[in-house]
């Protein structure tokens, strides 16, 4: 039975991600392997050029998917006792799930994200993380796009359901678009 395509932002998009990064990146591996043993086999200098020529373009679209899989190879789609205790909140405000958040600095790795009038609340279970000045850079990333909801990265599980029950529901609010368009950015930001 074939899975469906998982979205930025959907539960389980990294694992599906990564399935499909790692299955084209072996796939243009074999390529780039059978060009070059196919030049062994060419008898004119001008076929194996061309081989060894396609054999180097065929490095780049590698190297293209091969980048954000190593950049995300520890990072996992969080288990599904995580995302059950999150189901009955997604009634009450937007979330997100499984984004990678990169600045100039860090790889974030965002199991679940609130979008919320009142503000954007990103969990990132991330180890030795400056949280201070994380949340600085992707508050400067969401600036330079316009997006003025405040944010915040919540390292504790704990603290992040303790915010997401205090938050009232998102249809409480009037809706200015915002919520909407935090939530089409942070997928554009993330790998």
């Amino acid at each position: 039975m074939r899975q469906k395509k998982k979205e930025k932002g959907e539960y389980g998009y990294r694992t599906t991600n990564r399935r499909m990064r790692l299955m084209i990146t072996g796939i243009l591996l074999l390529a780039i392997l059978a060009q070059l043993f196919a030049r062994h086999f060419a008898s004119e200098q001008a076929t194996k050029n061309v081989l060894t020529v396609m054999a180097i373009l065929t490095v780049l679209p590698m190297a293209n998917m091969a980048s954000p899989l190593l950049a995300s190879w520890n990072y996992r789609t969080p288990g599904e006792t995580f995302h059950q205790k999150l189901v009955p909140y997604e009634k009450k405000t937007l979330l997100l799930y499984d984004l990678i958040v990169t600045t100039k600095e860090y790889v974030l790795p965002f199991d679940a994200v609130i979008v919320h009038p009142a503000g954007i609340y990103a969990y990132c279970p991330k180890k030795n993380l400056k949280t201070a000045k994380a949340e600085q850079a992707v508050s400067d990333l969401l600036r330079a796009n316009k997006m003025m909801l405040s944010f915040k990265i919540i390292s504790d599980e704990h603290g992040f359901f303790k915010r997401l029950e205090s938050l009232k529901p998102a249809d409480s609010y009037e809706d200015d678009g915002s919520v909407e368009y935090a939530s089409r950015l942070l997928k554009n930001l993330s790998m």
